[in-house]
């Protein structure tokens, strides 16, 4: 079993127009930058985004003005749209149960930024940050949580990476239902699966580039969606196997750190990196390792970095 370490950080960045995410997005930025796509980086392709993201995101049109000002990088404003970027497959698990929210992300490591924000852009809003200003998964001060998994399926659309439409669902709604009706107009990238959670429902909704968001059976997911699993994509995810197994183990958080749902670095360093446990009524995640846990809230948000053991399971 392959073992490493990964350092994660909590950064409070308030809404942006302080200089803290700015600084936080400025040292990321030589490495994101290679996330753009070709179309992305023609002033043609950059216009498409730009009024793309003033189509169905109006509410954050103010934010993406304000970050990509502050980050003053070249093709900044592109970027941060989030429509012309390079598509990616984590493969997680996840389940809604009781008002809380509970998953794992799997993926390589280097791949993953691994900061923890609190933010405060259109209202407050705590996740798992990736690509800048996308989210992995979050809960907002209404009570929703939101958490993403790949869909499993190889197709490709115009349309924004799910890590922005997380944010956009955290920045503008309240409940499952609030939420639900959005998708319907949000055009998505790539195939994948939402899990929403608030204090009265819990749902998982399957979206992407070919189909209109349909909600799922219920609140579980792993990395399939409506299509039957063939047996090479089951020996390369093991998808059906861990949502049997969440299934089995309900919102269960020792069930998360075990195998098969916990998966060890495999040797293309794709393994658990963390499993995030969300009480959005309460205003509380904390984010689980084996042997280690950290606990953030919007009552006491505590900025500072941890490094944890990858690849051991318990």
């Amino acid at each position: 079993m392959r073992h490493r370490h990964k350092t994660f950080q909590a950064i409070e960045v308030g809404d942006g127009g302080d200089g803290r995410w700015a600084a936080h997005a400025r040292a990321l930025w030589p490495e994101m930058a290679g996330l753009l796509t070709e179309e992305g980086r023609t002033r043609q392709g950059a216009d498409r985004v730009r009024a793309l993201f003033r189509a169905h995101m109006p509410e954050l049109v103010p934010v993406l003005e304000r970050l990509a000002g502050r980050l003053g990088r070249p093709g900044a404003e592109a970027f941060l749209t989030h429509a012309a970027l390079r598509p990616f497959s984590p493969a997680c698990t996840q389940i809604g149960d009781g008002g809380t929210l509970l998953r794992n992300y799997d993926f390589p490591p280097e791949q993953c930024e691994g900061t923890i924000v609190s933010s405060c852009f259109l209202r407050p809003v705590i996740g798992m940050q990736d690509v800048l200003w996308g989210l992995l998964d979050g809960m907002n001060d209404a009570g929703l949580a939101v958490s993403l998994t790949y869909g499993g399926r190889s197709v490709y659309g115009r349309g924004f990476a799910i890590l922005l439409i997380v944010r956009y669902l955290l920045e503008t709604c309240g409940t499952v239902d609030e939420a639900l009706g959005r998708l319907r107009s949000l055009p998505v990238a790539v195939p994948q699966n939402l899990t929403l959670v608030d204090a009265a429902k819990a749902v998982t909704v399957f979206v992407g580039p070919d189909m209109p968001p349909t909600v799922a059976p219920d609140a579980c997911a792993a990395n399939h969606q409506h299509l039957p699993v063939t047996e090479e994509q089951e020996r390369a995810s093991r998808t059906q196997e861990r949502l049997r197994a969440i299934r089995a183990a309900g919102a269960d958080v020792a069930a998360m750190l075990r195998p098969p749902l916990y998966r060890p670095l495999d040797a293309q360093g794709l393994g658990t990196l963390y499993t995030a446990h969300y009480r959005p009524a309460e205003g509380l995640v904390t984010y689980h390792w084996p042997g280690a846990s950290w606990q953030q809230s919007f009552g006491d948000f505590a900025p500072g970095s941890r490094t944890v053991a990858l690849g051991r399971a318990g």
